[in-house]
């Protein structure tokens, strides 16, 4: 058995060595992308063991290599990735939400090296078929209380509910706000989130969930911040009707830091002002 498998490997030796040279030039050039306009010394502190910390952990190499050897790419386009990205380096390690599964979610946890990368998705095949192939993620199947077509009556009359406005709103255990996502794992309401990424869930059709709960308890989560700092809120897909919507209302124009494509970055700040309306509160 030894000799038959010293055999096989010497056949197969040069397919080996060719794949792990495509593997490397592949990770090469998407680090080197990505890291274009970044210092050496910040990528150094990153990526390596300076300054006492670990070196790049088993989900960077995971990545590369699933990127190099996958047809799969990020749904995101790379200008859209980059203005990510480029928070997350002066970030990280941070705590990093992401609200949705795809093809990048490898790419995510990747650039949020030591750091929590959290991600929450609806769809309960998906987080079998991602933990399947990345079984290291931090993944949890939750479900939303909401509806696409019910997105414009919830925005109007989310004011009358005075759990959803300040100084009353919260999340946790909040089933009187329909709004907020009261009933998500404790590790999303144990922790302050330096990042959310709004990419999921699918909000595409009438009885989808849509992704007004995941703007609005973005929002609050911002607004509740206990640490200084400011959160920073990425949304995709912010053309769609319904997403500039609840971008516009709970978000807030004011602290849109910039547009990519379809990404808008918010950087929020923590007990953000609100101001009063008629009986409610506006969170812009």
């Amino acid at each position: 058995m030894i000799k038959n498998a010293s055999r096989q490997f010497v056949v197969e030796k040069p397919l080996v060595v060719g794949a792990l040279v495509t593997i490397t030039m592949t990770g090469v050039l998407l680090i080197t992308s990505l890291s274009r306009t970044i210092s050496s010394s910040s990528f150094t502190y990153m990526y390596t063991n300076n300054g006492g910390s670990n070196a790049a952990t088993q989900t960077q190499f995971l990545a590369i290599i699933h990127y190099a050897t996958s047809k799969d790419i990020p749904e995101l386009t790379h200008p859209e990735i980059r203005s990510a990205f480029d928070v997350l380096i002066n970030l990280a390690p941070c705590n990093f939400l992401v609200f949705g599964l795809g093809h990048d979610s490898f790419m995510w946890a990747a650039l949020n090296p030591r750091g929590m990368t959290l991600f929450l998705e609806e769809d309960p095949t998906l987080v079998h078929k991602i933990l399947a192939r990345a079984p290291a993620l931090r993944i949890h199947t939750v479900t939303y209380p909401t509806q696409l077509y019910e997105a414009e009556h919830l925005v109007a009359s989310y004011k009358s509910e005075k759990t959803c406005v300040p100084p009353n709103v919260h999340l946790k255990g909040n089933s009187m706000c329909k709004l907020a996502l009261s009933d998500m794992p404790d590790d999303v309401y144990n922790r302050e989130w330096d990042v959310i990424l709004i990419d999921g869930p699918r909000g595409y059709y009438a009885e989808a969930p849509g992704r007004m709960g995941a703007i609005f308890s973005a929002a609050v989560m911002a607004r509740t911040r206990k640490n200084g700092g400011v959160t920073h809120v990425f949304l995709h897909d912010a053309d769609r009707k319904v997403e500039k919507m609840y971008a516009d209302e709970f978000l807030c124009k004011k602290f849109m830091v910039k547009a990519t494509g379809r990404l808008r970055h918010f950087a929020i700040p923590p007990g953000a002002n609100v101001s009063k309306v008629g009986r409610g509160s506006r969170y812009c």
